[in-house]
């Protein structure tokens, strides 16, 4: 059986639904952005500096700065290392299920794991948000699509010199906007309980 699950998303395609339900019907505790508050606290930052480099890559970044330690380091460094410690420490403890924050890569080493990929067309995304954001006009959306996909790219490039939503690092990809987000549960779900 595995006890810990990764799922890493396109933004609007119904990701952290699925983690949620995987959670709950497993049992499992369930972890997301909330990683980053708890990270503010163990590296000594202040929420809203924390909020405001969510992943976010450095734009200036050189050889010199990775020989700093970690308290000299560019803000958006000492989060991710701050963020790897909490993930891993949750990794340690099992059943649980942890969204984004490339936990993936994170807990590579661990046994036990099942990483997966949640995606959808663009459509189906952004019908999903408009469900979940009906105030918000379809440009907008479309816009944040795009711009928070093309940030999770870069911020998992740089940090796990991975690629987002490339299949060698995931054990199964699913997409929400065909198999529907039960679906996704339940293949979740059947793979983790197997022994």
């Amino acid at each position: 059986m595995k006890r810990i699950i990764t799922i890493s998303r396109e933004f609007g395609a119904g990701g952290a639904a699925v983690a949620k339900q995987v959670a709950q019907r497993l049992g499992y505790e369930y972890y997301d952005k909330a990683i980053i508050l708890r990270s503010a606290s163990v590296s000594n930052l202040d929420v809203e500096s924390v909020m405001k480099w969510d992943e976010r890559v450095p734009k200036e970044f050189g050889f010199a700065q990775s020989l700093f330690d970690f308290y000299n380091k560019p803000l958006n460094e000492r989060l991710f290392e701050a963020q790897k410690q909490i993930i891993r420490g949750i990794g340690e403890k099992g059943n649980c299920v942890i969204v984004g924050r490339n936990a993936n890569s994170i807990l590579k080493a661990f046994d036990n794991c099942l990483h997966v990929f949640i995606h959808a067309d663009v459509h189906w995304r952004m019908e999903h948000m408009m469900e979940l954001m009906p105030d918000v006009s379809e440009a907008k959306i479309l816009e944040e699509i795009r711009a928070i996909d093309k940030t999770r790219r870069k911020y998992c490039a740089f940090y796990t010199q991975t690629e987002f939503g490339h299949a060698d690092y995931y054990d199964m990809s699913l997409s929400t906007s065909t198999l529907g987000i039960d679906t996704c549960v339940d293949l979740i779900c059947q793979i983790a309980e197997k022994e």
